[in-house]
Formats: C-alpha cells, structure tokens, sequence
C-alpha cells in the first residue's frame, strides 16, 4: 500500500513565449497573439478549491486500482444514459507496437513558405506520413500552401485541414468544396465547436467528397459529445486531456466513441497536451478500442525539453510511456525561467513589449 499524505501544493503561472516564432498561428489565433492571458485569478481559485477538498487525505485514497468495474463505477453517466449505460460499459471492455501520430508543426499559417518546406522535408525525412495544415484566413493562401505540401508529400501520404472554427456553416461547405482536390482526410474544426446542427450539416455536404468532420478540442462535457454522435456531426472525435473535466470524464467519451464506432483522434497541440493524452491513447486501444484503424493522435514538436518524462516519438508514433506517473512534471529550471511575470524570460520580453 502506498504510504504518506497530501500536505503541500504549489499554483505557479508558467507562460511560454511562442508568438516569437509564429508557432501556433492559426485562423483564430494570429501570430502576434500566441501567447494568451489565461484569467489566471479564475484558474488559482479553482485549484486552491480542489486543494482544500484533498489537504490532508492518505495518498491511497486517490489511487484506483485498474479493475474494469471499479474504472467504470468512477464514469458519471448522468445525461447520456439514452446512448451509454454502466452495463454497456461493461460490455465494451473487450478491454513494441507505437500509437499513430501525425505532426502540425509544419504548416501554422505564422509560417512562411519557406519555413513549411523546410519543416515538411525535415518531417518526411524524419518519417512522418501524416500531416495537418492551418486553413481558414484567407482562401487563396490557404490554396497555395495546400499546394506545396501535397506536392512535397505526394498523393499517398495523408494531409488533414484545421479551420479552428473560422468559418459560418455555408462558408465551411464551400471553401471546403475548393479545397476538395487536395484530398484532405478530415477538415477539424469547419465552424463554432457549439454547433452541433452546424457540423451535422458540413458533414453530410462533405461526405460525398470524402471529406470527414473532426472536432471535439473545444467540447467541455461528455453531453456535447454526445449530441455530436447522436446527430453525425463528425467521423473524427478529438477529446482534449485538459478541456474535458477530469480523465472519468474522457473515459466516458471513449467508451461512447466505442459505441458509435467513431475513432478517436485526439488533440495534444499545447503544453503539456502530448504528455498528457498518451496515456489517454494507449488505454483507449488497450481497453477499449482495441484497435488502431482511423485512429491517430496529434503531436507538436515543442517544449517538450521542459518535461522530466516527456514523449516518445518513434517512427511517427506515440511509444508507450515507460516512467510512472502522468508524465506531465516539469523541470524546475523551466519553471522559474517561464514563471509570469518574474521568471527570466518574461522580465526581458516585457519591457521589450512595451517600448
């Protein structure tokens, strides 16, 4: 039995400067907003919240011991019971090889084209056969750049499409009908992640093109998950590690998934997001899924030197996680040196910013 008590936490508020770089650009998010001002106050007071919830508690009693039905009886089924129940569950636990990835790093609209050739021949060389490109700013770019990257990467490897909600539902068809002759595996995001009709509806438009939707980075609850499986919203769902509340709740969407036979594709681009959801992967095909077909998970490669147990990545696959834990602790160098708005790195790019 582990032994010991919860007696100290820390809350630090880490930024990573990547809008000097262009890395993360995409339509919603240009360049010179790379680095968001979260609301810190609202995000300190929740964890100082859980923290009061679990002072002093014996570490044992946060530990779950593996067992399908224990794993299931942690999954709140509440609203989606009309879709998936606890039995169900139950039933769908027919619970060297790495886990399919495919980079973003090289075609965030920040970058020029220059800089996409560059990243796309160094990511072929390096083995990667799967690719995603940021679309959605303007039409005739995204035509282009879609053009250097199918020509550098063939008509045999996969390219997919992020829109990051830019588009109206309208729009969403028929810049997409535009840019069908790249055949592109997916478009992620076409329109409002709220919009549950609205993807329904690019979808069946799109469907005919061989064109699939997938969304769920922004989705906050197993409801909205719900509802976009119910209505056919998407044939990719990307679960976010952090977005959803909790790894119950992500149990529950991958069992759904499971259910409606959609695969899940997850979203890992920020910080940390990678460490994160391979743990999150490798179950899903262990013990659930229990395949690898259509499946893929999303890497990005930066920050990664910040971690103690950062990812694996072998030939363009997720290798499963070797260390324990969660795999999400970070040097204590990195820290201090990213903590806002006294570590190292922000004391000299502030006052930069302001002259």
């Amino acid at each position: 039995m582990v032994r010991g008590r919860i007696s100290r936490l820390s809350v630090r508020d880490v930024r990573f400067p990547t809008s000097l770089g262009g890395h993360g650009a995409d339509a919603m998010i240009g360049p010179e907003k790379g680095v968001v001002h979260l609301a810190t106050a609202a995000v300190l007071n929740a964890v100082w919240d859980l923290w009061a919830k679990q002072e002093g508690k014996p570490v044992w009693k946060l530990l779950v011991d593996m067992d399908p039905r224990m794993l299931v009886s942690c999954i709140d089924f509440r609203y989606i019971t009309d879709v998936l129940t606890e039995e169900d569950a139950l039933e769908k636990q027919m619970l060297a090889q790495g886990y399919p990835a495919y980079t973003t790093s090289c075609a965030w609209l920040g970058y020029s084209d220059d800089t996409l050739k560059q990243l796309c021949a160094q990511a072929l060389k390096d083995g990667w056969t799967r690719f995603k490109v940021k679309v959605g700013a303007d039409l005739q770019d995204d035509m282009r750049r879609c053009q250097i990257i199918r020509d550098m990467i063939g008509p045999e490897k996969t390219l997919m499409m992020d829109a990051n909600q830019r588009w109206d539902v309208p729009e969403a068809v028929e810049w997409m009908s535009k840019l069908a002759k790249f055949k592109p595996l997916w478009i992620e995001e076409p329109t409002s992640p709220d919009d549950i009709l609205g993807h329904a509806t690019i979808s069946k438009a799109l469907v005919p093109l061989g064109i699939g939707i997938a969304t769920g980075e922004q989705c906050h609850n197993r409801v909205i998950f719900k509802q976009l499986l119910q209505a056919k919203a998407l044939q990719f769902l990307q679960i976010d590690s952090c977005r959803l509340g909790s790894v119950n709740e992500n149990l529950s969407v991958l069992l759904m998934a499971k259910k409606f036979e959609i695969p899940v594709c997850p979203h890992a681009g920020g910080v940390g997001l990678c460490e994160l959801v391979q743990h999150l992967i490798i179950f899903d095909y262990i013990s659930v899924s229990a395949s690898l077909e259509n499946r893929v998970c999303e890497y990005v490669d930066h920050l990664h030197e910040h971690f103690k147990y950062p990812v694996m990545i072998q030939r363009a696959s997720y290798m499963p996680p070797k260390d324990p834990g969660y795999s999400t602790e970070m040097k204590e160098e990195s820290v201090k040196k990213h903590q806002y708005p006294d570590g190292e790195v922000w004391k000299k790019l502030l006052p930069a910013q302001e002259n």
